[in-house]
């Protein structure tokens, strides 16, 4: 997969600079707000970014114009970084999440499988780098809460070892 960048010139002709997030827009909202003189319009931008390695962020910001919501909602997510943890291109285990009226399901995979999900929760799952995933999106159909759920999904994730520390330590009491 091609790395997207901006150029800078030098003086050897032009050197390609990488970009450390991938990002993808979940949603764009033409939002109004009520004054004495009219309406007033604005644009609200949902953005997620990743370095599909375990890193994600979300951004909500709104902007005059779309590219100005945009750029706040990057530069939010960049702000707002979450760790995955990712074992064997898959998560470690089964976990529900719920925000709002959006609740979220998100089941381990085998090699193989590909990632099985929706919409928003695809965009978030592969900037985070997981290959083989299961999900379900249930209750709201709104992407900015379903997105926010599987981020704090995502976020409760525990790698093998302290699941084992855990499971250990509730069989002694």
């Amino acid at each position: 997969m091609k790395q997207r960048g901006s150029r800078q010139r030098n003086q050897g002709g032009y050197r390609e600079e990488k970009k450390e997030f991938d990002q993808r827009i979940i949603d764009i909202a033409r939002v109004t707000r009520v004054m004495a003189g009219g309406k007033r319009m604005r644009f609200r931008a949902c953005v997620a970014i990743g370095n599909h390695k375990g890193k994600i962020g979300i951004g909500i910001a709104k902007g005059a114009d779309v590219s100005a919501a945009i750029t706040k909602a990057v530069s939010k997510a960049k702000k707002h970084l979450v760790t995955v943890t990712i074992v064997n291109d898959s998560i470690p285990h089964i976990v529900r999440q719920k925000f709002g009226a959006a609740h979220v399901l998100l089941r381990p995979a085998p090699k193989g499988s590909g990632v099985i999900a929706g919409g928003a929760i695809r965009s978030m799952v592969e900037l985070a780098g997981i290959k083989n995933i299961v999900s379900k999106m249930l209750g709201s159909k709104s992407k900015i809460n379903n997105v926010q759920a599987t981020v704090l999904a995502l976020k409760q994730l525990k790698d093998q070892a302290t699941l084992r520390q855990f499971h250990s330590s509730a069989s002694k009491v």
